[in-house]
């Protein structure tokens, strides 16, 4: 579902981007103004600008819809990383408030925690403070 839609977006995009840059500026830029075409100047302009609008409302309908659909079946969680139901840590120790420091200590505590400490097999890197 969210595909198609996302398709159909892409495409009034392109369609838009097209009947811009197809009307006439007020210095005559890119315009295709002048000239004997199937359809007088001013309606050209009307029929380009119409079919701006009415694209315009297209891509801030689809727009609309997709920020809707990404969250749709969103469900709340937690800044660290972990379901918001999930109040222990796996190791079974609950991580408590720091006295002193934000929440980038309680982390660095909580991921020394879960390590056990192993035995070194040879020469390591030094850790800085």
């Amino acid at each position: 579902m969210q595909t198609v839609v996302i398709v159909i977006h892409l495409m009034i995009v392109a369609v838009m981007i097209g009947a811009v840059l197809l009307q006439k500026s007020e210095g005559g830029g890119l315009g295709m103004g002048g000239g004997a075409g199937f359809m007088s100047s001013r309606g050209t302009a009307n029929l380009l600008s119409r079919t701006t609008a009415v694209l315009a409302a297209g891509f801030f309908l689809t727009s609309l819809f997709l920020s809707w659909y990404a969250g749709y079946n969103r469900a709340p969680s937690s800044i660290i990383g972990q379901p918001a139901s999930q109040t222990q840590p796996a190791g079974g120790n609950p991580i408590t408030a720091p006295t002193s420091g934000g929440i980038l200590d309680t982390l660095k505590k909580a991921d020394e925690q879960q390590q056990a400490p192993a035995a070194p097999g040879g020469p390591q890197v030094p850790r800085s403070q």
